[in-house]
């Protein structure tokens, strides 16, 4: 390991690859001010470390790899299972000699220099507090301190990768002594857990993927991928007939109510329905709204309606509702619009299941924004169970932080999903609900609009 030092960072690079070659590693470097009085006329300079030693380079771009950014797995911290591996003492150990090596030489310099005596301190400088240890030691020793902290660091992450493995391993598989998941099975596992799937769903994917694919398969990407998405799109049940209409066994026009939560964008999706059923598939749609309570929500679908070219009911009771429905008999779908009610509200809750019991409405879907955590989501359902609903649909994955809530969501509630939105764009940001979609970002693909 050699530090290298420049005014240029193509300087300093190229005095790196003509001593240590082209496949040098870099290990560290810095950028810092030299010279100068009060900071003026000082010169910059660039500072590297590098290596090489080629398996600096391995263990290095593994800890850079699968290095969770600022967010921690979900799930309570795991317990170190293994020790970490035996090739990081080599590394610690080389580096603390080079370290000493180079202490050891600017010592003995220091000493054939013959500094002149220190100078007593003034009676003003004696009053002043001791200087912190950090600033009275050297710069160069500050390097070689701080290179020591990132060995260390780079060692605790191999050891935190380690115990990770040794988590993923199916416990009944243990004592036969089945190999750990190979390396690109193990970053898409990583994947899962920095989008925040549950750990216990996380780890039956890997498991799922294992046995499915051979030993060689195994070491592709491409084919770990694929595998990871088909497994993860089967814990997903899609409405695969969502966005065409299908006839109804009563004759009456295909109702479908939304119903949800104040601010998930019930409104909007239910104009972007409106849009896509009457400009794209050329179909007779009847729009009826029962959020009498926001008179923006009204105006807001009134003007949407007019747009598409459709006629807007408004009713403020069951008997209302029973009537509108009976205006919109020879359509081919009616839409029905509910006031957002708080998943805490039961008396409202009991006034909108009387509501809808007059619509009788053929599809209730229960709608969900992909901004609220995992235990908003889950107390959202429990709540709206109460006024019943069969499939789901997911709005603003534009806005998501992570994806990986959906999929616990979807799996624990087993209802079929039946759109999904990603942005506000009517009637654009709208598409039906596939498992392979949801699957693609779980796996860390964007939310644009397909």
């Amino acid at each position: 390991m050699k530090t290298y030092t420049a005014s240029k960072m193509a300087d300093a690079l190229a005095l790196v690859k003509r001593d240590l070659g082209s496949d040098a590693v870099i290990l560290h470097t810095r950028a810092y001010k030299r010279g100068g009085v009060l900071g003026i006329g000082a010169k910059s300079v660039v500072e590297i470390t590098a290596t090489d030693d080629p398996g600096a380079s391995a263990k290095r771009k593994r800890v850079q790899h699968r290095r969770a950014p600022e967010r921690q797995p979900a799930g309570p911290p795991l317990q170190p299972r293994s020790a970490p591996d035996p090739s990081a003492g080599d590394l610690i150990r080389r580096t603390y000699a080079v370290a000493q090596h180079e202490l050891a030489k600017k010592q003995a310099a220091a000493v054939a220099s013959n500094p002149p005596p220190p100078v007593p301190p003034s009676p003003a400088q004696a009053a002043q507090p001791p200087t912190p240890m950090a600033a009275a030691i050297p710069v160069d020793q500050q390097q070689l301190v701080e290179e020591m902290r990132t060995v260390k660091r780079m060692v605790r992450e191999m050891a935190d990768q380690q115990r990770r493995r040794e988590m993923v391993r199916p416990k009944n598989q243990k004592s036969r002594g089945r190999p750990d998941i190979p390396d690109k099975l193990f970053d898409q596992y990583l994947c899962l857990l920095e989008q925040e799937v549950a750990e216990e769903l996380a780890e039956e994917v890997v498991q799922q993927v294992q046995d499915t694919l051979n030993p060689i398969e195994l070491e592709d990407e491409s084919a770990v991928r694929r595998a990871a998405l088909e497994v993860i799109a089967r814990q997903i049940p899609a409405d695969g007939g969502a966005g065409q209409l299908q006839p109804t066994d009563d004759r009456r026009p295909r109702t479908i109510a939304l119903v949800g939560p104040t601010g998930v964008g019930k409104t909007t999706t239910i104009a972007k329905l409106a849009a896509t059923f009457k400009l794209k598939q050329k179909k007779n749609v009847g729009l009826i709204t029962m959020d009498t309570y926001r008179i923006a929500a009204v105006d807001q679908l009134r003007t949407y309606a007019h747009i598409i070219g459709i006629p807007l009911h408004v009713v403020a009771s069951a008997h209302e509702l029973a009537g509108a429905v009976r205006l919109c008999a020879g359509c081919d779908v009616v839409l029905l619009d509910t006031a957002g009610r708080g998943q805490r509200d039961d008396p409202h809750l009991e006034e909108l299941r009387t509501l809808l019991g007059a619509a009788k409405p053929h599809e209730v879907h229960l709608v969900l924004s992909s901004t609220c955590s995992q235990s908003v989501l889950m107390e959202v359902v429990d709540r709206f169970s109460v006024v019943g609903f069969d499939k789901l649909i997911f709005t603003k994955l534009d806005e998501a932080v992570s994806f990986g809530v959906l999929l616990n969501v979807a799996r624990k509630v087993n209802k079929r999903l039946s759109y999904v939105t990603t942005g506000q764009e009517v009637p654009h940001h709208i598409e039906p609900g596939r498992s392979e979609r949801l699957a693609a970002l779980v796996l860390g693909e964007g939310a644009r609009a397909c």
